[in-house]
């Protein structure tokens, strides 16, 4: 898609004409289910429809005095029933196709956002994502159980009734049209106020969610920094905010209302008034009249419907473009071959990145490493070390220089290659929920003899000692890991990968001082015998490695062996006399 949009770093919302595009792509999908659904909703109209015209029937024979009405009667009936069995019919046909449809972009809106850089979607705000995913799902989902059905059937009926009472005479219909353009006026004036309001609500509902996410994640901080009133001020406003708007729609849909039922009085007056006179010449019967009246009391409901359910409908698009927003931002193609086997080497030269302008985070960095060479970096907080990891591992662009995996602009890897080739830790692993088979299996189809074997790698023995071992249930609602457990899980998954490279951003930083050493070796079996740069968090995983870079201001200042570089004075020398002082 193309003509997408965005505010700042927000996510992308889709214009109309490429949300109805998606749309009809998805249908087309599924053209037959589509047709399929119409045709019998509409049938069922037809049918529930042809009732009038039997009860006009009927006034004819009481007017001349015939004799028996059971036949009308029973096919007054018939058509009733009739007509209701095929909307029913038509509304589950349509129902379906409406959920299979709002799965597959659920799912495709899920999937590419899977495919985006981590720092596109962080930039953009996790909030903004997750209520696309589930406050618009779930706008989208209820239109098509409730809205869509009722829009169609009341636009089938509209369509109906009016060629009905052409049938009837063709003034009855002149007739009827006399409330369009009091209908039209009024819709337009809808649709002008209330587009608007409908987009800052989303906006601000999204917004709402990301200040309470923030709040919730941070809360260990924001109770340390006593700023409860603050988060809570601020969660407060947006919500204000959408409650003012929501009484805004509020009162636009009542005027809507108004200006209805005015053009509903107008029509029935327009339509009585052509039957008396039709009546009074003779040129229709009785009966006629009554059809057209009756017919034209049917628009009631369906024209009211029909012009209320664009609210819902037009709710509904505004969620579809937000979905579509997303679908529609750039992801990866599928692969055209299989990756060649990876051997692990890295090559950085010149590498430049800032997350603001006229601010080095990165500044000419320039390293390389070996296939299974093991390199630690440190450096002070703010010196660049965690931005380097991101770059190696493709969750940041290359603004400057250049970063190669065995040979190969990282530029040019398709993602799923490279995160096959670099799998990177960081300090906050993620405990999935379900058992910890499921969370090991996750990466991997590994089997329980090699779930053990990594274990074993790892000296992560704790796992199978869990109540119900590996079908123990983990994650909020299941048994409790503690973050150095946490974070020993999340290194056999590690163990588990067939990454060439391994990235650890202070992944071991969590662990108290008894867990510590347990998680470094961890750590360094993790990696085996594959290509490691580890973001030291502590100066005791340095001295295992092959080889330290120092980092100061987005440069590597000093770069060498633990033994040489101690021994040598500078930046690290001073951090190994501060930490052996400890």
């Amino acid at each position: 898609m193309t003509d997408v949009h965005a505010t700042g770093l927000k996510l992308p919302i889709a214009s109309r004409r490429d949300t109805v595009r998606g749309l009809l792509a998805t249908l087309r999908r599924r053209r037959g289910l589509v047709v399929l659904a119409l045709l019998t909703l509409c049938a069922g109209v037809g049918a529930a429809l042809a009732a009038p015209w039997i009860i006009g029937r009927m006034v004819d024979d009481i007017v001349a005095g015939g004799g028996s009405l059971l036949g009308s009667g029973l096919a007054l009936a018939g058509s009733l029933t009739l007509g209701a069995l095929l909307t029913w019919g038509g509304r589950v046909l349509l129902a379906r196709l409406g959920q299979a449809t709002v799965r597959e972009v659920r799912e495709s809106a899920f999937r590419t956002a899977l495919a985006q850089p981590t720092a596109r979607i962080e930039a953009a705000g996790t909030g903004d994502l997750v209520a696309r995913l589930s406050g618009d799902v779930r706008a989208v989902g209820q239109v098509v159980e409730e809205a869509l059905p009722a829009f169609l059937t009341a636009l089938f009926g509209v369509a109906l009734s009016l060629a009905g009472m052409g049938l009837l005479d063709w003034r009855f219909a002149v007739a009827a049209l006399v409330a369009a353009p009091l209908q039209s006026f009024s819709l337009r004036w809808f649709l002008r106020r209330s587009a608007p309001v409908y987009r800052a609500h989303r906006v601000v509902v999204a917004e709402r969610s990301q200040r309470t996410i923030e709040a919730v994640r941070g809360v260990d901080t924001v109770l340390a920094l006593r700023t409860e009133e603050k988060h809570l001020e601020r969660i407060a406003e947006a919500s204000e905010e959408g409650i003012a708007l929501e009484v805004r729609a509020t009162q636009v849909r009542n005027d809507f209302n108004v200006f209805l039922n005015a053009a509903e009085l107008l029509g029935l007056a327009a339509v009585l008034m052509v039957g008396y006179v039709l009546v009074t010449r003779g040129d229709v019967e009785l009966g006629a009249a009554s059809a057209a009246a009756l017919y034209f009391l049917g628009l009631f409901g369906p024209m009211g419907t029909l012009l209320f359910r664009i609210d819902d409908l037009q709710d509904a698009g505004a969620s579809l473009a937000r979905l579509f927003g997303v679908i529609g931002m750039p992801s990866p193609q599928e692969r055209e071959h299989v990756a060649t086997p990876r051997r692990g080497a890295i090559d950085v030269h010149g590498l430049g990145f800032s997350h603001r302008p006229a601010q080095h985070d990165l500044d000419a960095v320039s390293l390389s490493a070996a296939p299974g060479e093991k390199i630690a970096v440190v450096g002070a907080s703010g010196a660049g070390k965690t931005t380097l990891a991101r770059v190696l591992a493709g969750a940041l662009p290359v603004q400057e220089g250049l970063v190669r995996h065995d040979g190969v602009g990282i530029e040019d890897w398709h993602p799923h290659d490279l995160r096959d080739t670099v799998a990177m830790l960081s300090q906050e692993p993620h405990v999935f929920a379900g058992t910890v088979r499921d969370d090991l299996c996750l990466f991997s189809d590994a089997d329980d003899d090699r779930l053990q074997l990594a274990i074993e790698q790892v000296g992560a023995g704790w796992i199978l000692r869990l109540p119900d071992g590996l079908d123990t249930v983990i994650g909020e609602a299941g048994h409790p890991l503690t973050p150095g457990q946490a974070q020993h899980l999340a290194l056999v998954r590690v163990a588990l990968s067939e990454a060439s490279v391994v990235i650890l951003d202070e992944a071991t930083a969590e662990a108290g001082s008894v867990d510590a050493a347990l998680l470094d070796g961890a750590a360094l079996a993790a990696i085996g015998a594959r290509t490691g740069v580890v973001i030291a968090h502590r100066l005791s995983q340095a001295v295992t490695a092959d080889r330290i870079l120092v980092m100061r201001d987005g440069r590597v200042v000093q770069s060498g062996t633990h033994e040489g570089l101690a021994a040598m004075p500078g930046p690290y020398a001073e951090l190994w006399a501060a930490w052996t002082r400890w």
